[in-house]
C-alpha cells in the first residue's frame, strides 16, 4: 500500500483481488424485441441489452412518468374534477364521467393498472394545469434524472405526436427512479384496486393488465403498452433474494416470455457482491485517520462468478485537518471509497470521519490526569 499526496488529497489504493481480465456472462438466449434491456436496480448496471439506446415509440409505458409526477405532487388525497377533454381521450379507458370528482390516488391506480388514457389526461390537467403544461414537467423530470434520449409530448403515449419517443435504456432509468418511491412500488405491484363510482351502486374494480404479476412469481410491478405504431411495449420489475431487476422491451411480440428469460438469466448468472461492509475502515496510513473513518452503508454490486476476483478499491481522502476534532461536528465527509471492476469505476460511497464528542474527550482527559497524578507522572510529559 502506498500514499500519494496530490492537490490536498490522499489516495490510498488497496488491491483486494487479483487483476485478471473480466469474463462477462454471455446470454444464452435472444429476445424478439426491437430493443431490450435488463438492469440491476440498485447499481443501475446493465446485465443484458439489445439495441437499448435507439429512439423508439413507447406507447403506454409513458404512464410511468405520469404516475411518478402525480405521486410527487403530494396531492394524492385531493379530488380531481374530470373534464370533457379527459373523457374524450382515445384508446383504453376506465370510463370516467365528465364532471365527476375522483381522488388523484384513484386516478393513478386507473392509470397504472388499466392504462386509462382518460385518467392520464385528468392527471395532466390537474397536476400540470394542462396537457401541454404537464408535458413540460415530464421533459423537465426526464432531463433531471438522466433520460438523455427521450422526449414526451403527452401523458399517455398515444401516437398523436411524432415528437414522443424514448429508448429501452431511458425507460429503465425512469423505472429505477420511480422504484425508489414506496407509493409507486405499491401501486405498480397492485393486482386489483377498488375505486368509488359516484353515479352507480357498485365500485369500480380494476385488475392489473401486467400478466407477469401472476405468471412469474418474482415480479413486483411494471407497466404495459401498445399502439399500432409502437407495437407491444413492456416494463416490469422483479426481485429475488437481495437482487432487484428491471426489464424493458420495445416492439416485442413475445414480451411476457422475453421478460421471464431475461430475469432467469439475471438471477442465475449474477450475484450481489458485498465489496465493502459498512462500519469502520481499517486504514493504517496516514496515522491521523486511524480508528476515525467509517462507511454509513455497504457497497454492493452485481457480478458474475468470474468477475468476483476483479474488484479493487481506492480510498480517496481529503488532506487531514487537526481542527476537525476541535469543532462541534462529530462526523463529516472526508473523502470517498471508489469501487473498480476490472479497472473501471462502478460505484462510490462517502467516507466519514468521526471525532469524539467534547464531553467524552473532556472526561477522558480528566481521567487521564487523575491516573497519572496517582502514579506520580506528568500527564503531558
Amino acid at each position: 500500500m502506498r500514499s500519494i499526496l496530490k492537490i490536498a488529497c490522499f489516495c490510498l489504493i488497496v488491491s483486494l483481488f487479483a487483476a485478471n481480465h473480466p469474463q462477462r456472462a454471455e446470454a444464452s438466449f435472444d429476445v424478439s424485441a426491437a430493443s431490450a434491456v435488463l438492469i440491476e436496480q440498485n447499481s443501475g448496471r446493465i446485465l443484458y441489452e439489445k439495441d437499448a439506446f435507439t429512439k423508439r415509440r413507447i406507447a403506454s409505458i409513458t404512464k410511468i412518468m405520469t404516475a411518478i409526477l402525480a405521486i410527487e405532487s403530494g396531492k394524492l388525497d385531493q379530488y380531481v374534477k374530470v373534464s370533457e377533454q379527459a373523457v374524450r381521450a382515445e384508446g383504453s379507458s376506465v370510463y370516467l364521467k365528465p364532471g365527476e370528482k375522483i381522488k388523484l390516488e384513484d386516478l393513478v391506480y386507473g392509470l397504472m393498472l388499466r392504462s386509462g388514457n382518460d385518467t392520464a389526461v385528468a392527471i395532466a390537467e390537474y397536476v400540470g394545469g394542462s396537457v401541454d403544461g404537464f408535458a413540460f414537467l415530464m421533459n423537465q423530470k426526464a432531463k433531471e434524472i438522466g433520460m438523455l434520449n427521450t422526449h414526451f409530448a403527452n401523458p399517455h403515449g398515444l401516437d398523436d405526436h411524432e415528437n414522443h419517443y424514448s429508448t429501452a435504456y431511458d425507460m429503465a432509468i425512469l423505472t429505477r427512479y420511480a422504484m425508489h418511491n414506496k407509493i409507486y412500488q405499491k401501486i405498480s405491484g397492485t393486482k386489483v384496486h377498488r375505486a368509488p363510482n359516484p353515479t352507480e351502486s357498485w365500485d369500480r374494480v380494476w385488475k392489473n393488465k401486467n400478466r407477469l404479476l401472476t405468471k412469474y412469481k418474482y415480479t413486483t410491478g411494471g407497466k404495459t403498452g401498445y399502439t399500432k405504431r409502437a407495437k407491444r411495449t413492456l416494463v416490469t420489475t422483479a426481485s429475488k433474494g437481495d437482487m432487484n431487476l428491471i426489464a424493458v422491451t420495445l416492439n416485442d411480440p413475445n414480451d411476457w416470455d422475453d421478460h421471464i428469460s431475461m430475469y432467469e438469466y439475471g438471477f442465475k448468472d449474477y450475484d450481489m457482491a458485498e465489496v465493502l461492509t459498512k462500519g469502520k475502515i481499517d486504514i493504517k496510513s496516514p496515522k491521523y485517520f486511524q480508528n476515525h473513518l467509517f462507511l454509513k452503508k455497504s457497497i454492493v454490486y452485481p457480478a458474475t462468478s468470474q468477475e468476483m476476483d476483479l474488484f479493487s478499491i481506492k480510498y480517496k481522502l481529503n488532506k487531514p485537518d487537526k481542527k476537525w476534532d476541535d469543532e462541534n461536528k462529530q462526523e463529516r465527509v472526508v473523502g470517498k471509497a471508489i469501487v473498480y471492476l476490472d479497472g473501471r469505476a462502478v460505484e462510490e460511497s462517502p467516507i466519514y470521519y468521526q471525532s469524539l464528542p467534547k464531553k467524552e474527550k473532556g472526561l477522558f482527559e480528566s481521567v487521564k490526569k487523575i491516573f497519572f497524578s496517582l502514579i506520580g507522572v506528568n500527564a503531558h510529559g
